[in-house]
Protein backbone atom coordinates (compact mmCIF):
# COMPACT_ATOMS: atom_id res chain seq x y z
CA UNK A 1 0.00 0.00 0.00
CA UNK A 2 1.77 3.38 -1.16
CA UNK A 3 2.47 5.68 1.73
CA UNK A 4 -0.19 8.58 1.18
CA UNK A 5 -3.32 6.10 0.83
CA UNK A 6 -3.63 6.17 4.37
CA UNK A 7 -3.23 10.02 5.00
CA UNK A 8 -5.37 10.74 2.06
CA UNK A 9 -8.05 7.90 3.10
CA UNK A 10 -8.34 10.14 6.94
CA UNK A 11 -8.64 13.38 4.63
CA UNK A 12 -11.62 11.71 2.92
CA UNK A 13 -13.07 10.18 6.06
CA UNK A 14 -12.89 13.83 7.81
CA UNK A 15 -14.24 15.91 4.80
CA UNK A 16 -16.98 13.34 4.72
CA UNK A 17 -18.38 13.78 7.84
CA UNK A 18 -17.85 17.50 7.71
CA UNK A 19 -20.12 17.22 4.78
CA UNK A 20 -22.98 14.83 6.01
CA UNK A 21 -22.69 15.60 9.97
CA UNK A 22 -25.32 18.10 10.34
CA UNK A 23 -29.00 19.05 10.91
CA UNK A 24 -30.79 18.49 7.29
CA UNK A 25 -33.60 16.70 5.48
CA UNK A 26 -31.97 12.87 4.99
CA UNK A 27 -30.29 13.00 8.99
CA UNK A 28 -33.96 14.06 10.14
CA UNK A 29 -35.77 11.05 8.67
CA UNK A 30 -32.97 8.87 9.78
CA UNK A 31 -33.27 9.76 12.98
CA UNK A 32 -36.84 9.27 13.19
CA UNK A 33 -36.91 5.99 11.63
CA UNK A 34 -34.32 5.28 14.07
CA UNK A 35 -36.23 6.07 16.92
CA UNK A 36 -39.36 4.04 15.57
CA UNK A 37 -37.15 1.49 14.70
CA UNK A 38 -38.92 0.89 11.17
CA UNK A 39 -36.74 -0.37 8.70
CA UNK A 40 -33.86 1.29 10.05
CA UNK A 41 -31.48 -1.09 8.03
CA UNK A 42 -33.30 -0.34 5.04
CA UNK A 43 -32.63 3.31 5.11
CA UNK A 44 -28.83 3.23 6.48
CA UNK A 45 -28.61 0.96 3.53
CA UNK A 46 -30.02 3.42 0.99
CA UNK A 47 -28.20 6.51 2.51
CA UNK A 48 -24.77 4.48 2.68
CA UNK A 49 -25.24 3.28 -0.84
CA UNK A 50 -26.24 6.34 -2.04
CA UNK A 51 -23.25 8.40 -0.65
CA UNK A 52 -20.95 5.93 -2.29
CA UNK A 53 -22.37 5.80 -5.47
CA UNK A 54 -22.22 9.71 -5.55
CA UNK A 55 -18.65 9.61 -4.30
CA UNK A 56 -17.84 7.71 -7.10
CA UNK A 57 -19.29 9.23 -9.89
CA UNK A 58 -17.40 12.44 -8.00
CA UNK A 59 -13.72 10.94 -8.10
CA UNK A 60 -14.73 9.60 -11.67
CA UNK A 61 -15.48 12.83 -13.55
CA UNK A 62 -19.63 12.38 -12.97
CA UNK A 63 -19.32 16.15 -11.84
CA UNK A 64 -18.80 17.36 -15.05
CA UNK A 65 -21.62 16.51 -16.11
CA UNK A 66 -23.06 19.15 -14.10
CA UNK A 67 -20.87 21.79 -14.57
CA UNK A 68 -21.96 21.35 -18.40
CA UNK A 69 -25.14 21.08 -18.03
CA UNK A 70 -26.16 23.90 -15.82
CA UNK A 71 -29.69 23.45 -15.82
CA UNK A 72 -29.82 20.05 -14.85
CA UNK A 73 -29.18 21.39 -10.88
CA UNK A 74 -31.80 23.65 -11.65
CA UNK A 75 -34.31 20.93 -11.90
CA UNK A 76 -33.33 18.78 -9.11
CA UNK A 77 -33.52 22.28 -7.11
CA UNK A 78 -37.10 22.71 -7.95
CA UNK A 79 -38.14 19.37 -7.45
CA UNK A 80 -36.56 19.09 -4.65
CA UNK A 81 -38.10 22.32 -2.75
CA UNK A 82 -41.31 20.78 -3.63
CA UNK A 83 -40.98 17.54 -2.46
CA UNK A 84 -39.24 18.93 1.37
CA UNK A 85 -42.67 21.16 1.38
CA UNK A 86 -44.84 18.99 1.23
CA UNK A 87 -42.53 16.21 3.75
CA UNK A 88 -42.75 19.31 5.84
CA UNK A 89 -46.20 20.23 6.02
CA UNK A 90 -46.68 16.19 6.51
CA UNK A 91 -44.53 16.86 9.66
CA UNK A 92 -46.07 19.55 10.69
CA UNK A 93 -49.73 18.42 10.55
CA UNK A 94 -48.10 15.14 12.80
CA UNK A 95 -46.87 17.96 15.32
CA UNK A 96 -49.98 20.05 15.25
CA UNK A 97 -52.43 17.24 15.35
CA UNK A 98 -54.34 16.74 19.01
CA UNK A 99 -55.33 12.95 18.88
CA UNK A 100 -51.08 12.41 18.84
CA UNK A 101 -51.07 13.51 22.76
CA UNK A 102 -53.72 10.87 23.84
CA UNK A 103 -51.53 7.71 24.46
CA UNK A 104 -48.11 6.67 23.14
CA UNK A 105 -49.17 4.72 20.41
CA UNK A 106 -50.81 7.50 19.01
CA UNK A 107 -47.45 9.11 19.11
CA UNK A 108 -45.76 6.38 16.88
CA UNK A 109 -48.17 5.78 13.86
CA UNK A 110 -48.81 2.78 11.63
CA UNK A 111 -45.56 1.59 10.15
CA UNK A 112 -45.25 2.68 6.79
CA UNK A 113 -44.82 -0.18 3.74
CA UNK A 114 -41.08 -0.69 3.07
CA UNK A 115 -41.84 0.54 -0.41
CA UNK A 116 -43.02 4.07 0.59
CA UNK A 117 -40.15 4.63 3.32
CA UNK A 118 -37.90 3.44 0.82
CA UNK A 119 -39.25 5.76 -2.05
CA UNK A 120 -39.10 8.42 0.58
CA UNK A 121 -35.20 7.90 1.74
CA UNK A 122 -34.56 7.68 -1.99
CA UNK A 123 -35.85 11.18 -3.18
CA UNK A 124 -34.73 12.60 0.54
CA UNK A 125 -31.37 12.03 -1.14
CA UNK A 126 -31.09 12.07 -4.67
CA UNK A 127 -33.49 14.89 -4.78
CA UNK A 128 -31.41 17.23 -2.86
CA UNK A 129 -29.44 19.24 -5.09
CA UNK A 130 -26.69 20.07 -2.23
CA UNK A 131 -25.65 16.35 -2.11
CA UNK A 132 -24.63 17.32 -6.23
CA UNK A 133 -22.91 19.87 -5.36
CA UNK A 134 -21.32 18.84 -2.17
CA UNK A 135 -20.64 15.11 -2.59
CA UNK A 136 -20.01 15.19 -6.15
CA UNK A 137 -18.31 18.47 -7.04
CA UNK A 138 -16.90 19.61 -3.98
CA UNK A 139 -15.59 15.45 -2.84
CA UNK A 140 -14.42 14.97 -6.00
CA UNK A 141 -12.58 17.91 -6.87
CA UNK A 142 -10.75 17.80 -3.47
CA UNK A 143 -9.97 14.00 -4.45
CA UNK A 144 -8.78 15.09 -7.41
CA UNK A 145 -5.67 16.78 -5.59
CA UNK A 146 -4.50 13.37 -4.39
CA UNK A 147 -3.92 12.09 -7.69
CA UNK A 148 -3.30 8.33 -7.59
CA UNK A 149 -4.47 8.49 -4.08
CA UNK A 150 -7.91 9.78 -4.51
CA UNK A 151 -9.89 6.43 -4.73
CA UNK A 152 -8.20 6.08 -1.11
CA UNK A 153 -9.87 9.44 -0.34
CA UNK A 154 -12.79 8.29 -1.58
CA UNK A 155 -13.03 4.93 0.18
CA UNK A 156 -12.44 7.53 3.58
CA UNK A 157 -15.25 9.38 2.51
CA UNK A 158 -17.41 6.60 1.98
CA UNK A 159 -16.14 4.99 5.27
CA UNK A 160 -17.72 7.98 7.28
CA UNK A 161 -20.87 7.76 5.27
CA UNK A 162 -21.54 4.12 6.84
CA UNK A 163 -20.51 4.99 10.08
CA UNK A 164 -22.77 8.11 10.68
CA UNK A 165 -26.04 6.82 8.94
CA UNK A 166 -25.32 3.81 11.17
CA UNK A 167 -24.35 5.45 14.32
CA UNK A 168 -27.59 8.12 13.52
CA UNK A 169 -29.90 5.29 12.69
CA UNK A 170 -29.17 2.46 14.92
CA UNK A 171 -27.90 4.62 18.18
CA UNK A 172 -31.65 6.47 17.61
CA UNK A 173 -32.82 3.92 20.07
CA UNK A 174 -30.18 4.93 23.06
CA UNK A 175 -33.26 8.11 23.07
CA UNK A 176 -36.43 5.62 23.33
CA UNK A 177 -37.23 5.99 26.72
CA UNK A 178 -37.47 9.99 25.79
CA UNK A 179 -39.55 9.33 23.11
CA UNK A 180 -41.57 7.06 24.88
CA UNK A 181 -43.50 10.62 26.25
CA UNK A 182 -46.05 11.38 23.09
CA UNK A 183 -45.17 14.93 23.72
CA UNK A 184 -41.62 14.55 22.45
CA UNK A 185 -42.79 13.38 18.77
CA UNK A 186 -44.44 16.48 18.57
CA UNK A 187 -41.78 17.98 19.42
CA UNK A 188 -39.50 16.01 16.80
CA UNK A 189 -41.88 16.37 14.15
CA UNK A 190 -42.25 20.17 14.40
CA UNK A 191 -38.30 20.31 14.55
CA UNK A 192 -38.57 18.33 11.15
CA UNK A 193 -41.16 20.72 9.91
CA UNK A 194 -38.99 23.77 10.62
CA UNK A 195 -36.35 22.03 8.55
CA UNK A 196 -37.99 20.72 5.68
CA UNK A 197 -39.93 23.42 5.34
CA UNK A 198 -36.75 25.72 5.29
CA UNK A 199 -35.01 24.20 3.32
CA UNK A 200 -37.56 24.33 0.74
CA UNK A 201 -37.64 27.85 1.09
CA UNK A 202 -33.58 28.30 0.73
CA UNK A 203 -33.55 26.01 -2.23
CA UNK A 204 -36.65 27.84 -4.01
CA UNK A 205 -34.87 31.18 -3.04
CA UNK A 206 -31.17 30.33 -3.85
CA UNK A 207 -32.72 28.98 -7.26
CA UNK A 208 -34.92 32.30 -7.96
CA UNK A 209 -31.68 34.57 -7.58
Amino acid sequence: MPATWIPAALAGLGLGLSLIVAIGAQNAFVLRQGLRREHVLLVVAICALSDLVLIALGIGGGGLLFTAVPWLVEVVRWVGAAFLLLYGLFAARRALRPSRLETADAAAPKAASTLAVAATCLALTWLNPHVYLDTVLLLGTVASTHGEARWAFGAGAGLGSILWFSALGFGARLLAPLFARPIAWRVLDAIIAVVMIGLAVGLAVSALS
